[in-house]
């Protein structure tokens, strides 16, 4: 299938999702960083098919956006890269119930000239500069969560070491990813689709007993007054061409995992 005719097939899968009338007005999406080019590329869809629907997507760390919600935000659905976010907003009610529409893991990352000579987990504790997320931020927390699984394999104090290199955090992985790209740090742990959005980093693997599956839920905000578009937004995510989307930019569909 050629790019246009996949993206007349996924406008038209727009339409089939929208299951009523949809209001007029704007969409606002807000969704975990790493969803920047797949949710980017399902938004152009989206309003060609509802010329009359602007969505408007914001992008940051989950732990960012669960905040702005709670504070008020005018948002309409919410994708996280973490379910305890989630939840926690389903729980205070700001939050419909929510459902698991795309998995993602880690990977190491290093620039293409590799300065450091990173080339397993293990070489970490020798890297002079590690970017992470901060422990707040989805990304952050599991990349410290691989660490404390490769400790045991390691030298000794392993985890502690590679703690101790760490010369920035945060906010969200988008912004320890460019540390990498623009040659600030010798390398950094980030999502497996930001990693694959990007051609100035080279990926190391991360062994698979050590790494871990991150649960990606989306949920209708309570208070939005763009019910049938924002129901019409989750159902293209669990669609067959809104998955071919999430899969080609790097996801791994629940399908497979469960």
């Amino acid at each position: 299938m050629t790019k246009r005719s996949f993206a007349v097939a996924l406008a038209l899968a727009v339409v089939a999702c929208a299951g009523g009338d949809i209001e007029p007005g704007t969409l606002n999406v807000y969704a975990a960083s790493s969803l920047t080019e797949a949710f980017g590329e399902l938004e152009a869809a989206f309003e060609s098919a509802h010329p009359d629907v602007d969505v408007a997507v914001t992008f940051a760390g989950s732990q960012v956006l669960r905040l702005q919600i709670e504070q008020g935000a005018p948002a309409d659905v919410f994708a996280s890269a973490n379910v305890e976010h989630m939840q926690a907003l389903v729980d205070s009610g700001l939050v419909e119930e929510s459902v698991v529409f795309a998995h993602n893991d880690l990977v190491i990352i290093v620039p293409p000239d590799n300065p450091a000579g990173i080339e397993e987990i293990g070489d970490l504790a020798h890297a002079e500069r590690l970017v992470l997320g901060t422990a707040s931020v989805p990304a952050g927390r599991y990349a410290r969560e691989v660490l404390r699984r490769a400790a045991p394999s390691h030298e000794e104090g392993f985890e502690a070491i590679v703690m101790s290199r760490v010369v920035s955090e945060e906010s969200n992985v988008r912004l320890a990813r460019s540390k990498v790209e623009l040659g600030e740090a010798d390398a950094s742990i980030v999502y497996r689709t930001d990693a694959g959005s990007s051609d100035r980093v080279h990926v190391i693997e991360i062994p698979r007993d050590l790494n871990l599956i991150a649960d990606y839920p989306i949920g209708i905000v309570e208070s939005t007054g763009m019910r049938a578009a924002a129901r019409a937004w989750m159902e293209l995510m669990s669609s067959p061409e809104g998955q071919a989307v999430l899969e080609r930019h790097g996801f791994v569909l629940p399908s497979l995992t469960e």
